[in-house]
C-alpha cells in the first residue's frame, strides 16, 4: 500500500483572504458575513492578501521543516464549476513551502487556498458565509504504507498545527486521501473531516482494492467519495488531471515575496514543534518517549513541565504529570490550558507528596480537587483534613479493625483470592482518610493475616 495525503485546514485570522468579512462564519446566520468580493460580484475585486495569513502558512511551513520558496509567490485560478464555488474557480497559490518532512514522512509542499462556501445538496441551499476564508494545504509524498501510519502522521500533524496557533485544528481539517497498492492504479477519498475517519476510509480502500485485484478486475483511476455514517467509499468520477482545471495566473492580485528577514523574524518567534520537542524532553530530561508525548500533547503542559522540573525532580514530574494530572484532565473532558492549573499549584503538590506531608493517595485526591480551583494544594488539604500521614502504631491499629469487622474477606484471603487484599488496604486507607502508606498498608495486613 501507498498513501498520500492532501490536507486542508482553516488559518486563525480575524478576516478573510482577500476581502474584510469577518471569518467567524458557524456562529453567524447564513449568508451575512459576506461581500461583493466574497460573492465575485461582477467588476469586484479582491483586497491584497491577509498578512496575517501568509505568515502563519510560512510559520506552519517552518514548523514542519519546510524549505521556504525564495522567489515570487503568487495566486492562481483553478476553474471548476460547483454550486458553493460563484466565481467558477478557486485561488490557490503556488508553493510558499516546500521539501519539509514530519518524522520520516516527506511534505511535498504547502501552499493558501481561499474556502469554498458551504452546500448542502439535500435542501438545494449554500451558506456563503465560509467562502474566502483562509486555508492551508499541505500535501504529503506517498509515504505511508498502512492506515494506522496515516493516522498517527495525522495525529501529529494536528499537534503542529495546535502549537503554531494560527491553524483552527483538527475541527476544519478536511482531506483527501489517495491511496494505490501494488499492481492498481491510483485513487483519491474526498469527504474526510477527522482523523477517525482517514483511518476508517483506508481500511475499507484497501480491502476493496486488495478484493478486486485477486478477482483480475483492474483498479479505476478515480475519485471516490468516503460515506462517514456507512463507513464505505462510493465513486463519484473519473480522476481529473491538473490540466483539467486550466490554471492561470489570477490577474486580479499582486505576486509576493518572503523576504528573508521577515522568514527570519518568524522562525526566531515560533514555538519549537512538538516532534523536535518530544526528542528534546527525552534527551534533556531522561524520560521515555511515551511520557514525553503525553507531556508535549498541548503547548501549555509542556510549558508548565519545563518550569516544574526546575524544581522538582524531573522523572518524579513526568509521572505525576503524565498518570495523574491528565488522568483529572481526561475525566474532566478538558484541556490542560482550561484546567487552570498553574506550574506553582503543580510544584507545590510535587513537594507535598516528596517531602511526606501527604500520602500518594492524598496527593491523587488533592490533585482532582485542583481544576479551576483559586487554593493551592495545601490550602486544598487542609480542607478537606488530609494534612500529614498517620504513624505506623495508628496503622496498625486501623487494620486489626478491619480484619476483626471484615471475616468474609479474611476467609477469601485465605483462600487465596487477591482481590480481597485489595478491599482491605481499601477499608484501611477509609478509615485513616488516605493518610496511610500503601505499601507499608499491604505488608502490615499480610502479615497480621
Amino acid at each position: 500500500m501507498k498513501c498520500g495525503l492532501e490536507i486542508h485546514v482553516q488559518l486563525e485570522t480575524d478576516s478573510k483572504l482577500f476581502c474584510d468579512c469577518h471569518t467567524n462564519y458557524q456562529d453567524a446566520p447564513a449568508n451575512t458575513n459576506i461581500c461583493h468580493v466574497c460573492l465575485n460580484q461582477p467588476g469586484a475585486k479582491p483586497f491584497p492578501t491577509n498578512e496575517n495569513a501568509l505568515e502563519g502558512a510560512l510559520k506552519i511551513a517552518m514548523m514542519l521543516d519546510c524549505k521556504i520558496a525564495d522567489d515570487v509567490t503568487y495566486f492562481m485560478r483553478k476553474h471548476y464549476n460547483y454550486p458553493d464555488l460563484p466565481s467558477g474557480y478557486q485561488r490557490t497559490s503556488v508553493p510558499i513551502g516546500y521539501e519539509g518532512d514530519l518524522n520520516g514522512v516527506r511534505i511535498r509542499e504547502v501552499h493558501m487556498e481561499e474556502d469554498p462556501g458551504q452546500y448542502k445538496p439535500d435542501l438545494g441551499i449554500v451558506d456563503f458565509n465560509r467562502s474566502g476564508i483562509p486555508l492551508i494545504e499541505i500535501v504529503t509524498e506517498p509515504d505511508m504504507k498502512s492506515p494506522e501510519e496515516a493516522r498517527a502522521f495525522l495525529r501529529e500533524l494536528i499537534r503542529v498545527l495546535e502549537y503554531s496557533g494560527d491553524a483552527r485544528g483538527e475541527g476544519t481539517m478536511r482531506a483527501d486521501v489517495n491511496i494505490s497498492l501494488e499492481g492498481g492504479k491510483r485513487v483519491e477519498i474526498k469527504n474526510i473531516n477527522s482523523i477517525k475517519g482517514a483511518y476508517k476510509a483506508l481500511k475499507f480502500e484497501m480491502v476493496r482494492q486488495k478484493n478486486l485485484l485477486k478477482r483480475g478486475v483492474e483498479i479505476t483511476q478515480e475519485t471516490r467519495a468516503f460515506l462517514e455514517a456507512q463507513m464505505i467509499t462510493v465513486s463519484m468520477r473519473l480522476k481529473e488531471g491538473a490540466e483539467d482545471y486550466r490554471f492561470i495566473p489570477d490577474p486580479d492580485l499582486p505576486p509576493m515575496q518572503a523576504k528573508e528577514e521577515q522568514v527570519e523574524g518568524i522562525r526566531e518567534k515560533m514555538p519549537e514543534p512538538p516532534h523536535i520537542k518530544v526528542k528534546r524532553f527525552m534527551e534533556q530530561y531522561n524520560i521515555a518517549e511515551e511520557p514525553a508525548k503525553v507531556l508535549t500533547s498541548e503547548l501549555e503542559l509542556a510549558d508548565t513541565f519545563e518550569e516544574v522540573v526546575k524544581s522538582v525532580d524531573p522523572q518524579f514530574a513526568a509521572l505525576w504529570m503524565r498518570d495523574e494530572l491528565k488522568r483529572v484532565l481526561y475525566y474532566n473532558k478538558i484541556s490542560f490550558d482550561e484546567s487552570g492549573i498553574t506550574p506553582q499549584q503543580v510544584i507545590e503538590l510535587l513537594k507535598m507528596v516528596q517531602k511526606k506531608e501527604v500520602t500518594t493517595k492524598v496527593g491523587q485526591r488533592i490533585i482532582e480537587n485542583m481544576p479551576n480551583s483559586s487554593k493551592s494544594p495545601k490550602e486544598i488539604a487542609e480542607k478537606m483534613g488530609l494534612i500529614g500521614i498517620v504513624n505506623e502504631d495508628e496503622v496498625i491499629q486501623a487494620a486489626q479493625k478491619v480484619i476483626d469487622e471484615n471475616p468474609e474477606a479474611v476467609a477469601d484471603y485465605h483462600e487465596g483470592k487477591s482481590a480481597a487484599l485489595n478491599f482491605l488496604v481499601g477499608q484501611v486507607m477509609r478509615f485513616t482518610r488516605g493518610k496511610a502508606e500503601p505499601g507499608r498498608t499491604v505488608e502490615f495486613l499480610k502479615e497480621m493475616l
